[in-house]
């Protein structure tokens, strides 16, 4: 069903393009917070593998954890994310942007702790340090431009560089340079190149 143009883009958190998934991993943001912060995650379950539901088992507290000898690793993991992309660039939408998701962990950027309370958590379906696709971009593009313009979004970063100890995705093969040409924002808007 195409959306109606009279239709909000947002509603409550939830954006009109993506499909929405609910997830029951999210909890209240602290009161008075900006929401300025995007994160950047990549996954895949099992690793490497594409396509299937085990992300959508996994975010929504369904998953098989015998399904797979890779499940008994995260067991009993209860994590979120705001959207994932498909390799084929789909949008899927967990929990609404208003609402702290449970994907950043133990975290810290530029002089703040807690990334899960002010940012938005988006999951590119792929592996750590592997390429994504051009569908994944064009989607990761669109979704960063609307959020900007109704949070007050000022940052994106990767889960590596909010959790360096403990995290590398997306890693190396995600392309910044080009996520930065397509949105046409300044070097302030994103990490720190080495």
């Amino acid at each position: 069903m195409k959306p109606d143009a009279m239709t909000p883009l947002w509603r409550k958190g939830w954006y009109r393009f993506a499909h929405h998934t609910p997830s029951p991993n999210f909890g209240s943001r602290p009161a008075d917070i900006s929401i300025d912060l995007v994160v950047l995650h990549s996954i895949s379950l099992p690793p490497g593998q594409y396509g299937g539901p085990e992300i959508e088992a996994l975010f929504t507290n369904t998953l098989d954890w015998d399904a797979h000898p890779y499940f008994q690793l995260i067991r009993g993991a209860e994590v979120s994310a705001h959207f994932v992309i498909r390799r084929d660039g789909a949008l899927i939408q967990f929990v609404s942007c208003d609402d702290r998701a449970w994907h950043a962990g133990s975290s810290h950027y530029q002089g703040r702790d807690n990334c899960n309370d002010f940012s938005i958590g988006i999951e590119l379906e792929g592996l750590e340090g592997e390429t994504f696709e051009a569908q994944q971009y064009e989607t990761l593009s669109s979704v960063c431009a609307a959020i900007a313009q109704h949070y007050q979004l000022h940052q994106i970063a990767g889960h590596q560089h909010v959790a360096p100890d403990r995290k590398q995705d997306p890693g190396a093969g995600f392309d910044w340079p080009f996520l930065q040409r397509s949105l046409g924002w300044t070097d302030h808007n994103f990490p720190v190149k080495n």
